[in-house]
């Protein structure tokens, strides 16, 4: 072979790599002032340099032949298949991929991972908790670890973890991050509003990477403190911080996949598909407004929400505003303003950064939510709410068990409760069981008069000892504390 045709050869080649690598997602601001990023960059920073949250620049398509295919394959192999439009492969290899999926879900208690069972002619319930802490986070989050144990073993670097949960993130992040040496992590919890299974689940993990902080104020509280800290970049970036809410977009990409799973193993074809998602930062539903843009057939989304209704309010009646945090039975929802719905804003508002920033700083400043009545009848054309107080959460959880013999928590009860509220409409609804009812045992006892039990590996989680600090709601005590104890600080 001349030297001439060897040459075109490997221009040929580099054109081929190049235009493989161009197939995967960029990602851009919610806020529009930041640049577009990789993969890598999104993982890694969490959210944006301008306050906002990353989304891809545009939505990969999956076909609908392979979504049929998706029937014949394993969970592990749905979530390969799923996510690897959004990771270069230049940063992580398909025998890479699979190794950390595969790893994610080992320690999962069902083979089927995500269990569809059946609760009625029409409704299904996709069985999210049967991962290591009880909660649908489980299924993000432990993908999220391997990603980023594979990313910064390949960078050499550490990164200071910083979240804000109202119960479920927490213990599955701090599971999924516990004894890694490249990580530290902080995570908030508002005190005395997070069940006691939930807390215990947390302060009891001892290890040296984990610093768990008892905020005295709401949710809503922890969530702003950590979006102060990512808003000052040289304390971000001595820190190196990064996130584990959902507002970093590889737990959307990671909780994406289970909607595809639930959809190929639903055993009647080509349903017409209605899911019901109990909603409190809008991260879980959000991903199934991803499944559809993706190429699922999806006919809507309900949005469940308890007696902290503004999820509720803005797809009904055209209202976001802000009232007070009520606390109710199910805690993980008791959220006002709610992280996850800025990316759902930015395609209302055509993917416009401008004026989704202008009206956040309304939303922030006046507490309402300018020309909500608009964007809400745009919003209306996948998405439906429903609401249900605690007392009808409770009789929800009581006829459930009366009628199947099933025990759900409070969270999967105000879905099941939303579903009855919601017209079939000629579709066949999933309900997303979001926790298992051990976590919270309380309501589960009241309603049903039995008292469900933790599985074996937690089954001693009452007795054994707990480690927590207890702060004020202020930024600099919360600053202090976390530089005081990050590793990347204390060698920096």
């Amino acid at each position: 072979m001349t030297w001439l045709a060897l040459c075109l050869l490997g221009a040929l080649d580099r054109l081929a790599r190049f235009s493989a690598k161009d197939l995967f997602v960029k990602y851009v601001s919610t806020r529009g002032s930041a640049p577009e990023q990789t993969f890598e960059d999104v993982l890694l920073s969490g959210l944006a340099r301008d306050g906002g949250l990353f989304v891809p620049a545009e939505w990969p398509q999956i076909p609908a032949a392979d979504i049929r295919a998706l029937e014949h394959l394993s969970y592990a192999q749905i979530v390969t298949r799923i996510v690897r439009p959004f990771i270069e492969d230049t940063l992580v290899t398909d025998a890479d991929l699979i190794r950390i999926v595969e790893q994610a879900y080992s320690d999962f208690r069902d083979p089927d991972i995500a269990p569809l069972v059946q609760l009625d002619e029409d409704t299904w319930i996709l069985e999210l908790f049967h991962g290591p802490t009880l909660a649908f986070k489980d299924f993000a989050l432990q993908l999220l670890g391997g990603l980023f144990d594979h990313v910064l073993g390949m960078r050499g670097k550490r990164l200071t973890i910083v979240g804000a949960t109202s119960g479920d993130t927490g213990s599955a992040a701090i599971e999924a991050c516990r004894d890694r040496d490249n990580l530290d992590v902080f995570m908030l919890f508002p005190e005395g509003r997070v069940s006691e299974v939930q807390r215990r689940q947390m302060t009891t993990v001892l290890s040296k990477n984990v610093h768990n902080i008892a905020l005295r104020g709401t949710f809503d509280d922890c969530q702003d403190l950590v979006k102060v800290m990512f808003a000052d970049h040289d304390l971000r970036d001595s820190l190196a911080l990064s996130a584990v809410n959902s507002i970093n977009w590889a737990r959307v990409m990671g909780q994406t996949a289970y909607y595809f799973a639930a959809a190929a193993k639903l055993p009647v074809p080509n349903a017409k598909l209605t899911f019901v998602v109990p909603t409190g930062n809008f991260g879980n539903v959000y991903a199934g407004y991803v499944a559809q843009k993706l190429g699922l057939p999806i006919e809507k989304l309900v949005v469940a929400s308890n007696r902290n209704d503004i999820l509720y309010r803005f797809f009904n009646q055209g209202d976001m505003s802000i009232t007070d945090v009520e606390p109710s039975l199910s805690p993980s929802m008791d959220i006002q303003v709610s992280s996850n719905f800025e990316r759902l804003l930015f395609d209302l508002l055509d993917r416009d950064g401008a004026a989704v920033a202008a009206a956040l700083q309304a939303f922030r400043t006046d507490g309402v939510l300018p020309d909500s009545g608009r964007l809400s009848a745009d919003a209306r054309g996948i998405f439906e709410a429903q609401r249900l107080d605690d007392n009808e959460t409770l009789e929800v959880i009581r006829s459930v068990h009366e009628n199947t013999g099933m025990l759900i928590d409070p969270h999967t009860a105000v879905a099941v409760g939303a579903a009855q509220k919601t017209p079939l409409d000629g579709t066949q609804r999933v309900v997303l069981a979001t926790a298992h009812p051990a976590k919270f045992p309380n309501a589960v006892e009241k309603a049903s008069g039995l008292r469900p039990d933790l599985p074996p590996h937690l089954s001693d989680l009452m007795d054994r000892p707990e480690r927590a600090e207890t702060l004020d709601n202020d930024f600099q005590a919360m600053r202090d504390y976390v530089c005081a104890h990050a590793t990347v600080r204390k060698t920096s």
